[in-house]
């Protein structure tokens, strides 16, 4: 099947490249009349602008890149759900790419992202990413770029991120209203900002309102990781009484632990995390979580996207608060 190019519609209506091509642009200079044939004709041959010229003439597409460590991630796919909405509201797309925590896929995703031009970038860094000067050069090209959740410390970029620290000290409150007395406290990867952040506060937090509690203080980078933790120290003579988990992912592994040893929730053991709200509602009981919402950060990272595109202004940082879920297992 034949693609209707201009040259096509020019050859049915006997004009030339450049008057079908104003016409289907609105230009003043070409008649009402002349306009509605070679619309009307545009539209009975399914005629579709060649989106890729273009991008070559405006020097950028109606595209904006997305990176994030992984796509299956809940909170990143809340994340996608609410910068794609914006994005189709105001006539964007997305490409959206994952770097699976790895920083030389990350390099690949922005060089991809600035062969197709895209007009902004929203990157969560990887864990291990080190070396910013790429994104940079991004902002140099006038290719505006949004960190979200995981962001550079770096004051000179544009960061959305939840409100880390309000976080550990929601989770660290409830667990004192528990009254609990040993504390298992699993935090991420010790190397970013959000474990520390997170951690710090609740550490605080605990040490100034609450200094007998007995807290644990262990990472882990995975679910598994999590699981075997748990199992862990669980099995020591004095056990704990309440488990604090910092994400969905180490939630998912610590209650793989609580039900295969078959320990009561909250009876024997107290579960918080802190988490999107979809994992915590999959247990019985619910699972009490201070809730951080994907969707609102996605709303205001595309806030800051647009002005920094119409002004080249914006907020260096922004946070959204959290807020505490009740369930059962408290």
């Amino acid at each position: 099947m034949t693609n209707t190019t201009l040259k096509l519609l020019a050859q049915q209506l006997q004009l030339s490249i450049s008057t079908v091509s104003r016409a289907l642009k609105d230009h003043p200079d070409i008649s009402a009349k002349t306009k509605a044939k070679v619309n009307a004709l545009a539209q009975s041959m399914d005629y579709e602008p060649n989106a890729y010229a273009i991008q070559l003439r405006m020097q950028s597409s109606k595209i904006f890149g997305v990176i994030v460590p992984a796509i299956s991630n809940l909170f990143y796919d809340s994340f996608i759900a609410a910068v794609e909405e914006e994005s189709r509201r105001n006539g964007y797309a997305l490409m959206i790419l994952q770097s699976s925590h790895n920083p030389e896929n990350e390099l690949n995703n922005l060089k991809i992202f600035r062969q197709n031009r895209v007009s902004g970038v929203f990157a969560c860094l990887s864990t291990s990413a080190e070396n910013l000067d790429v994104y940079h050069k991004m902002n140099e090209r006038e290719i505006p770029v949004v960190f979200f959740d995981i962001v550079p410390k770096d004051n000179t970029f544009t960061k959305v991120r939840m409100a880390d620290e309000r976080c550990g000290v929601i989770a660290a409150e409830n667990i004192i209203k528990r009254n609990a007395k040993k504390v298992l406290a699993i935090f991420g990867d010790p190397g970013l900002s959000i474990s520390q952040n997170r951690k710090i506060s609740f550490q605080n937090f605990m040490h100034n309102f609450s200094p007998k509690t007995h807290v644990n203080y262990i990472n882990a980078n995975s679910s598994n990781e999590a699981e075997e933790i748990f199992k862990k120290h669980y099995s020591k003579a004095v056990k704990f009484d309440t488990v604090f988990c910092m994400t969905d992912e180490i939630l998912i592994g610590v209650m793989k632990a609580i039900q295969a040893l078959q320990i009561k929730v909250p009876a024997e053991v107290g579960v918080i995390s802190i988490s999107n709200g979809f994992i915590p509602n999959l247990y019985h009981p619910v699972i009490s979580y201070v809730e951080t919402s994907g969707f609102q950060l996605g709303k205001l990272a595309f806030v800051q996207m647009m002005a920094n595109m119409q002004t080249g202004k914006t907020v260096n940082e922004l946070t959204v608060d959290a807020t505490f879920i009740e369930g059962g297992s408290m």
